[in-house]
């Protein structure tokens, strides 16, 4: 009996031994799965700030995307920006702004509103027109042979190229011949065709105050039966710098422009439109020059060796 309590209570050392190292463990384990907790809070923390820092990288690039984009879009937007500002400011016309910058003649652009034509829509509402505008017109023939030239079509444009006004023309007498060949004009377009005292009176109030400019353009103003002061008119047919192609002679307008332009009009038949647009264009790339012409035959002009303007003699006052 002694051995057996002797052994009871070795086992039951045993199992206190047992039960006392399992409480140990557990803490140990729990121990062990607080630094795995820590981590993961460490790494719950760190999340946060990874996902802060994502947007800042990605905002780098949109903001020098933005940047960039704005300096390359710069010189556009800046300029067109000083020219509004300009203009609402310095009351600088359009006009004076295109021949500034070159608008429509650098590249031969303002052809390009050929595109926007309306024929025989008469005056066009809306456009401010300015000090410039350039005339076409297309003839029949009347009498015998139809020899005599009338109008049967009158275009004007502006300084930008832009269609003003475009009306058929109803001629008073008799066509004989309709030249559509080379007029494009053929009794049907007399149908909605303006009667000749309408389309005068609207070019007549088109043209006033204004510089006109044409080729050859006493022939325009006879079959309107209009006349305009010379010192407002430019003519390409007659400007000095361009006899030499026509050889001395007044070139062809179609000459000029193949030449002078490098397009090609009247192929076929003629477009009044289209013949006043490459005038004003052909007008507005040689402009300076026909500014000094103009400004030679026109300006008041001094006697030698005295301050007076020719035509002015000075008066002595009497005692």
């Amino acid at each position: 009996m002694a051995g057996l309590s002797s052994n009871w209570k070795k086992l039951q050392a045993k199992l206190k031994e047992e039960s006392a190292s399992k409480p140990s463990l557990k803490r140990k384990s729990a121990d062990s799965s607080t630094p795995t907790s820590k981590k993961s809070k460490v790494s719950n923390k760190a999340a946060p700030t990874l996902s802060k820092s994502r947007p800042r990288l990605a905002s780098r690039p949109q903001m020098g995307a933005v940047h960039s984009t704005a300096v390359e879009d710069a010189p556009g937007s800046a300029t067109s920006t000083s020219l509004a500002l300009w203009k609402e400011d310095s009351g600088v016309t359009a006009e004076a702004l295109a021949e500034a910058y070159n608008l429509g003649t650098k590249d031969n652009s303002m052809i390009l509103a050929a595109a926007r034509d309306k024929i025989n829509s008469g005056l066009i509402e809306g456009i401010e027109i300015g000090k410039y505008v350039a005339i076409d017109c297309e003839m029949v023939g009347v009498g015998p042979g139809g020899y005599e030239s009338v109008l049967a079509r009158v275009s004007v444009v502006d300084f930008h190229g832009r269609q003003v006004y475009d009306s058929y023309v109803k001629p008073k007498e008799k066509v004989t011949n309709w030249r559509t060949e080379v007029s494009g004009i053929s009794q049907k377009n007399m149908r909605f065709a303006r009667d000749f005292e309408e389309a005068q009176n609207d070019i007549d109030k088109l043209l006033q105050g204004r510089i006109l400019v044409g080729h050859d353009i006493k022939h325009d103003l006879e079959a309107l039966k209009l006349s305009h002061p010379a010192r407002d008119i430019r003519d390409t047919a007659k400007y000095s710098a361009f006899r030499k192609h026509g050889n001395g002679r007044k070139p062809a307008l179609r000459l000029l422009a193949q030449q002078l332009l490098g397009v090609e009009i009247q192929d076929g038949a003629h477009s009044s439109i289209e013949d006043a647009r490459v005038t004003m264009l052909l007008f507005r790339k040689h402009k300076q020059g026909f500014d000094v012409d103009h400004s030679n035959r026109y300006s008041p002009k001094t006697l030698p060796g005295s301050g007076t303007q020719k035509g002015n003699k000075s008066k002595k006052k009497r005692k």
